[in-house]
């Protein structure tokens, strides 16, 4: 007589973690996994130029003001009713090693409270700004044409000062070329600024220069 093969025992599993889901119930449906975030737009006043440094997590003290013998200086970004050809002059102490950083806060400062790019112009008594570096490599042409254009903040050589334009700001940096540099340049700067004159560098070189009639 033929055997006839017993059917397969089904032997129940303990409920556990590895247990399959019973028969009736869903098994969860998987989160999906977040994709990449938007990039955010970008910001016209935050966003750095060719060669200046980005944004620092913590802003010094406003610079320190010289007053004018016509009265007190005003807030930035403002000019003297009673003196308009006279600018108001702001020192910021800085060595000569730091005063192209001391610049940089100055013109972020000057930016965050409502200047415009264009009313700015930089001169350097030492080493060239990395963005003047940079765009002199297209040529001398295409460089001074951004001077006129004034579209933006302009950096340049204190020995050119006599081709830069009147801005409304104009910043000094002492950060080399010795202190007849600094001297030469600090009148001059100040007939092309209108209405706010900032040098940044050695105090005790620089304030007898500006109380010496500059």
């Amino acid at each position: 007589m033929p055997l006839i093969p017993q059917e397969p025992q089904i032997h129940e599993r303990a409920q556990g973690p590895s247990a399959a889901p019973a028969t009736g119930r869903t098994a969860p449906t998987p989160r999906p996994v977040p994709g990449p975030r938007p990039v955010p737009g970008p910001r016209s006043a935050a966003t750095p130029r060719p060669g200046r440094p980005g944004p620092r997590p913590a802003r010094p003290a406003p610079p320190a003001q010289r007053s004018q013998p016509a009265g007190q200086p005003e807030a930035p970004g403002t000019s003297t009713p009673n003196s308009p050809s006279v600018p108001r002059i702001q020192l910021v102490p800085a060595p000569v090693a730091g005063a192209l950083d001391a610049a940089e806060e100055a013109v972020d400062l000057l930016l965050d409270s409502g200047r415009a790019p264009g009313d700015i112009l930089v001169l350097t008594t030492g080493e060239q700004h990395p963005w003047a570096t940079h765009e002199l490599s297209f040529g001398e042409a295409a460089y001074w044409a951004q001077h006129d254009a004034r579209e933006d903040v302009f950096f340049a050589d204190a020995a050119a000062v006599t081709r830069a334009r009147p801005r409304p700001v104009v910043v000094v940096v002492a950060n080399g070329g010795g202190d007849e540099a600094v001297a030469r340049v600090l009148p001059l700067a100040r007939e092309r600024a209108a209405a706010l004159l900032i040098v940044c560098g050695d105090s005790a070189k620089i304030n007898p220069l500006l109380g010496a009639g500059v």
